[in-house]
């Protein structure tokens, strides 16, 4: 059976409600594992067959958690993983597009597989305290990331990915 892992980060609880909420719909289509970020690591993403990151934009970039896994996780998978698919989900205040290209660089360099664009969630949150203030993805929001899991464990399952 074909294997999903979702990797996120998650500070103000955004991106871990979009990562569950992907991972409800995906579980129900083949394997899947959710971890976080800082429990995920080589051995993960080399037993699976298809990844989708989510985590939020920091400071206009990938939050600094998600970019440690991918700092620990890029050269012992490197060459191992290619042609595997992935998609990926962004929790931002006001933009989104550069943590998205970042991640998408680093799955370039992985020779991965987009599957599709990547999904980017605003909160619009722009004063300090709306930053640090926990989250609560809106629900027309979290079907989005069900989708996204879903399809792309369905795609893996069904040897389309």
């Amino acid at each position: 059976m074909a294997q999903l892992l979702i990797v996120y980060h998650s500070r103000t609880g955004g991106s871990q409600q979009m990562a569950e909420a992907a991972f409800d719909a995906a579980r129900d289509e083949t394997e899947t594992s959710l971890k976080p970020a800082d429990q995920a690591g080589p051995d993960d993403l080399l037993a699976a067959d298809g990844y989708l990151f989510c985590a939020p934009e920091n400071l206009a970039a990938l939050s600094g958690v998600m970019k440690d896994f991918f700092d620990r996780c890029y050269y012992p998978v490197l060459g191992r993983i290619e042609g595997r698919a992935y998609a990926q989900m962004v929790c931002a205040g006001s933009d989104g597009e550069n943590a998205a290209r970042q991640t998408a660089r680093i799955a370039q360099g992985w020779r991965l597989r987009p599957v599709q664009d990547p999904l980017i969630i605003c909160t619009h949150a722009q004063t300090p305290e709306a930053i640090l203030a926990p989250k609560t993805i809106p629900e027309n929001e979290l079907a989005q990331c069900r989708d996204i899991g879903q399809a792309l464990a369905a795609g893996l399952a069904m040897g389309m990915f």
